[in-house]
């Protein structure tokens, strides 16, 4: 236990020293180590406690620099948004979610490589109905997850909000959603005594990070606050996707074999083959049971079955072509096959 709060402290300081650096991330980056450490549904429990008080802390340093006019349209979208998403969590796992957000932090590669000149030209404000349809997403996002991070970046960005404007507007935003999802996990009983302590070692990480951060700001140019932002999101978007693919992987029986020119994918009790030739091209094959069979195809399998040790079917789909069906026949260990269309 000492290891991990060793651990969770100091990877929290300088979690939040980046996240400040690229205007957020800081959840994201310890997303992946908690989830290590906690059952997955008790991960956001743990990271709303810590991130509450790094919002109180950012407000009370950055307070004169809030955009107020994002706030008062982000916040009332957001509200009902993550009262939805705290009450999925009884039903949702959320690594399904968080696999999603990893590829959608990837997309913004493209914004690393455009020159100072053509991001200017890409700082147009949305409109305010936008504002507010962030706001929704960024509630319900966060109500599964218990973390927003550098996911709504490039919605500060859109404005050209200064660095000290990003930093306070996402605190501000924030901090009413960290405070509504604290009650709804409690009542829902998606809590437990070591997450709230990894939650107040993630506190008291997050209060040294804000009360160091304001010093290392002033050496940042706009221009460059904002590379390191984007770069932040396609790097955490890889990490993300890298660790919640493990555990899906595991989780759903995940396998993938190649035999010749056929590619199998197991996926929980499912089989899906892929293969390829020149006169079909890609074909997709899929595990049926006898009751998915077209009528007149139920009389063969019964007569397969009294004549052979095993018979395995499946449907199979060719671009362009109706779905037929294939039988898979073993007896004394000898493969023989047929295919029907309908």
């Amino acid at each position: 236990m000492l290891l991990n709060v060793t651990l969770i402290l100091f990877s929290t300081i300088f979690a939040f020293w980046i996240s400040a650096i690229c205007g957020g991330g800081a959840s994201l980056i310890l997303l992946p180590l908690l989830s290590l450490m906690l059952p997955i549904s008790l991960v956001p429990f743990s990271l709303t406690v810590g991130t509450f008080s790094s919002s109180v802390s950012r407000i009370v340093i950055f307070r004169k620099s809030i955009n107020w006019k994002i706030f008062f349209w982000f916040v009332p979208f957001s509200i009902p948004a993550v009262l939805l998403g705290a009450w999925l969590m009884i039903f949702l796992n959320p690594i399904y979610l968080q696999f999603f957000i990893g590829i959608f932090l990837i997309v913004n590669i493209g914004e690393l490589f455009r020159s100072k000149k053509e991001q200017v030209q890409n700082e147009k404000p949305f409109p305010n109905y936008y504002l507010a349809i962030v706001g929704f997403l960024a509630g319900f996002v966060s109500g599964v997850t218990g973390a927003i991070g550098l996911l709504f970046n490039r919605l500060y960005f859109r404005y050209g909000l200064t660095k000290e404007e990003i930093v306070a507007t996402r605190a501000a935003n924030e901090i009413f959603l960290h405070s509504i999802k604290l009650i709804i996990y409690i009542e829902l009983g998606l809590y437990s005594t070591p997450a709230f302590w990894l939650g107040v070692v993630i506190a008291i990480g997050a209060l040294i990070s804000a009360i160091t951060v304001k010093y290392i700001l002033p050496y940042l140019s706009e221009y460059t606050f904002r590379k390191i932002g984007y770069g932040a999101m396609v790097l955490s978007g890889f990490i993300l996707l890298f660790s919640t693919s493990q555990k899906i992987i595991i989780k759903d029986n995940i396998s993938l074999s190649v035999e010749t020119d056929e590619t199998t994918i197991k996926w929980r009790q499912s089989n899906l083959d892929l293969e390829y030739s020149f006169e079909d091209g890609i074909v997709l094959k899929r595990g049926i049971s006898q009751n998915e069979l077209p009528e007149n195809l139920k009389l063969k399998y019964f007569k397969f079955t009294k004549k052979y040790d095993k018979v395995f079917l499946k449907k199979v789909f060719k671009f362009g072509k109706k779905p037929s069906y294939k039988f898979n026949l073993y007896k004394n260990n000898i493969y023989t096959k047929f295919e029907y269309d309908v």
